[in-house]
């Protein structure tokens, strides 16, 4: 991988100013690391799954009627071709298949990580007592968090091949050292 975090925070910066987009994108890459250790090939992957997961929507704030192909061609241009891939197969309407762990995990955590701040952001203790059991019987509210596509979930879920409540309490666990910076801390 040629790409600093620096390199990438730097682009990120450059392109979105939204502080919920930059939350977005730093959840995305918390859960993304978490999931290099539980689906990658360990730690080795960390670095590669996490700045896939900061960048996966950079370009969406300026161009969102052109997401992702502005960073797909950025990362392109930095020869992470790995990393590229990955970004544009998290656009499911481009109908590219998963050729990687990595490509899978993207889907599987960045729909899902949204939904789980989401969930945090009305709950009185934010992400401290927060259960898969409670994200799955928000998920089935179609009126909360309505933004979010519940098939992507599943379709990432699918992909990974991982039982639901074990990526939710993934996401969950790799978000909850992170609290006070995603702004996840509850209500009171």
């Amino acid at each position: 991988m040629n790409l600093t975090r620096q390199q990438a925070l730097a682009q990120l910066e450059a392109w979105i100013d939204d502080p919920s987009l930059r939350k977005h994108a730093r959840a995305v890459e918390i859960a993304m690391r978490a999931a290099a250790a539980a689906y990658g090939s360990g730690p080795e992957d960390a670095d590669l799954w996490g700045l896939t997961g900061l960048l996966h929507d950079a370009d969406y704030q300026r161009w969102p009627e052109d997401h992702p192909r502005r960073i797909v061609d950025w990362l392109r241009e930095q020869a992470e071709e790995e990393m590229a891939y990955a970004v544009s197969v998290h656009q499911t309407a481009w109908n590219l298949e998963p050729k990687s762990a990595l490509d899978r995990a993207l889907v599987a955590c960045d729909e899902l990580t949204g939904f789980v701040v989401a969930c945090c952001l009305v709950r009185p203790d934010g992400i401290a007592s927060l259960q898969p059991k409670s994200v799955k019987k928000k998920l089935k509210d179609k009126a909360f968090a309505a933004k979010v596509d519940r098939q992507i979930i599943r379709l990432g879920l699918d992909w990974l091949a991982v039982e639901p409540d074990r990526h939710i309490q993934l996401v969950i666990d790799a978000l909850k050292p992170h609290a006070e910076e995603l702004g996840i801390t509850g209500t009171r």
